[in-house]
């Protein structure tokens, strides 16, 4: 073995190993990672990026080109309104550099401002995308049921101060389970190419004050969960029978239900992906909510 003057063999190894190492950081950096993150939506005009930039997605996407020193794209799960919250929202990116998942977390957070922060990133396939892979969303809505509003509950809680019948909501709320086409619960705006949706459940409870309508579907058309929650909250207070949900539902015509109900209580709760997808990440719960 012919070594260059001033060379031993056991620099030449430390640069090999080095020259490895490079390499399987290079094949690392190109790992696809799934993020998840929460968010008070008050201060925000929804999750999807604007010219003015005051949304949750232009702030994230500007906090990843901080921390990595390079422009980063993201693509969600689920687009959030104005002043809707998330507990558990779901985006994926594809970084030019490679990050353990603690350093995602605490390094992107330091250029967060306090009402968004990262809570887990996790390394997943090539084959995974936050918004295609995701096979249901679960939605929850609080109204808090007082005869007078609660300011510290201001723009975390929808607010009815006529007293609610639950139980009435509730057998309303199960002429929605199933595959539907909720055309009449859909905004006029909404994008998507079709209105049918499979709601897998659908349950209102109360806790105290506190009204929970809780929903879980393959996906939600633009304004569906706060339409549903207003012609339930019609229902509560005694201005419709339940069994006309069944006939709003039928109509296929959003001029013949309820109004759409305030953002201000409703939350992103939770996405589920296939295991084998993604699996075992920490989630915020409804119930760690002090309510």
């Amino acid at each position: 073995m012919f070594l260059p003057k001033n060379q031993s063999v056991a620099s030449l190894t430390v640069r090999h190993e080095r020259f490895v190492s490079e390499l399987l950081m290079h094949d690392r950096a190109i790992e696809r990672i799934a993020l998840g993150l929460s968010y008070d939506g008050f201060p925000w005009l929804g999750w999807q990026t604007q010219p003015n930039r005051l949304t949750v997605q232009d702030q994230v996407e500007k906090a990843l080109a901080q921390f990595v020193g390079a422009p980063v794209a993201t693509v969600c799960a689920g687009r959030t309104d104005t002043g809707v919250h998330a507990l558990n929202q779901v985006i994926h990116i594809d970084p030019p550099v490679f990050r353990d998942t603690t350093a995602w977390v605490r390094g992107l957070n330091s250029f967060l401002p306090p009402s968004i922060a990262i809570q887990w990133a996790r390394p997943v396939s090539g084959a995974f995308n936050a918004r295609f892979s995701a096979i249901s969303r679960t939605y929850h809505y609080i109204i808090i049921n007082t005869p007078v509003r609660q300011p510290l509950w201001a723009n975390r809680a929808g607010w009815c101060f006529r007293a609610l019948d639950v139980c009435q909501m509730q057998q309303a709320a199960q002429c929605l389970v199933g595959q539907h086409d909720f055309s009449s619960f859909r905004s006029s705006q909404c994008q998507a190419a079709s209105p049918v949706r499979e709601m897998h459940t659908l349950t209102v409870k109360r806790a105290r004050d506190f009204v929970i309508v809780s929903l879980r579907a393959n996906a939600f058309l633009h304004h569906m969960v706060r339409n549903i929650v207003g012609e339930l909250v019609l229902v509560g207070q005694g201005k419709h029978e339940p069994g006309r949900v069944v006939q709003v539902l039928e109509a296929r015509d959003r001029t013949v239900a309820a109004p759409t109900f305030s953002a201000a209580g409703l939350y992103l709760s939770q996405v589920q992906y296939p295991h084998e997808l993604l699996d075992d990440v920490p989630t915020i719960s409804i119930d760690d909510l002090p309510i």
